[in-house]
């Protein structure tokens, strides 16, 4: 092989691959996100949430969570719980999204959640496609990405991040900014 005919090679690949990262990356700022409805549990109750319901009421943090009962997804679950009031006093709410099934998602929405937001179930994984949240090495799992969705509809903020630490602090200050004129 020349090395002319290696160096086209390697740029063919090098554009294949530009092309799956970014057909695989995040929804970026300012992108319509897909309004969706999900079974959901809050406080152990079952209910069918919509984010377009919620959008009228204000700013939304959509986060997509690995598994429920995991010891990372249980640490962010509680720090939003910790956090609610603030994002209330915002105005925004927050929705955690996973592929778990609801009957699992009943049961965090108690003991992770502390009933202070809902949790939804997408076990077909077609929310999480949707947002570009589906974990590429973990296939059956929601990648950890958080979202902010301002009253348009739009993303306001993102932030992906497997350590569960930032995604409560960085969302909080995503929805400040909203109401910054």
């Amino acid at each position: 092989m020349s090395a002319l005919s290696t160096l086209r090679s390697i740029s063919i690949v090098a554009a294949a691959c530009a092309a799956f990262v970014q057909a695989h990356a995040a929804l970026d700022i300012g992108d319509a996100v897909p309004k969706f409805t999900a079974n959901a549990a809050v406080a152990g109750k079952t209910f069918r949430y919509s984010l377009a319901d919620s959008l009228a009421k204000g700013p939304v943090v959509v986060y997509f969570f690995p598994a429920a009962d995991s010891a990372d997804c249980s640490i962010e679950a509680h720090a939003f719980a910790e956090a609610i009031e603030q994002f209330n006093a915002l105005g925004a709410t927050v929705i955690g999204v996973s592929a778990d099934d609801i009957g699992t998602l009943t049961k965090f929405s108690v003991k992770s959640c502390n009933g202070k937001f809902p949790v939804a179930s997408d076990e077909s994984k077609s929310v999480i496609r949707s947002f570009d949240a589906l974990m590429q090495t973990r296939p059956d799992f929601a990648n950890r990405l958080s979202y902010v969705i301002s009253t348009d509809g739009k993303v306001a903020y993102y932030y992906q991040n497997l350590n569960p630490d930032r995604h409560v602090e960085r969302m909080l200050a995503a929805v400040r900014a909203l109401q910054k004129p």
